[in-house]
């Protein structure tokens, strides 16, 4: 049975299975660059992740394994530009409906 969290042992090399996931991950930006009509607050309230976050996940591996790495870089890496100018393209101001989503599915905690 897979529990969220655990990764399941996949039968290759750590080599392939590194080059796989980073696929991946580069489709799934690849993705999200190309769905600007998909707001970050709809990501979090569906799948408790956006954008943002992934950029933050970026940043971090890249500190935990000492590569220098600036939040606005890590940042335009998962938009394809610069975050501001990504926000005054794209994003639009959050609905009543979707804040009152994002408050009750994200604690006080969780700073977005």
């Amino acid at each position: 049975m897979f529990l969220p969290g655990r990764r399941r042992p996949m039968t290759m090399d750590e080599k392939t299975r590194t080059e796989l996931e980073a696929a991946v991950f580069r489709r799934l930006v690849d993705h999200l660059r190309v769905r600007t009509d998909v707001q970050n607050i709809d990501l979090m309230n569906l799948a408790g992740f956006c954008r943002n976050c992934l950029s933050n996940w970026l940043k971090e591996a890249a500190d935990a394994k000492g590569v220098p790495l600036s939040k606005d870089d890590s940042r335009a890496e998962v938009y394809g530009m610069p975050y501001d100018e990504w926000k005054a393209k794209y994003q639009r101001e959050a609905s009543p409906e979707q804040q009152a989503a994002f408050a009750q599915s994200h604690p006080a905690s969780h700073k977005h």
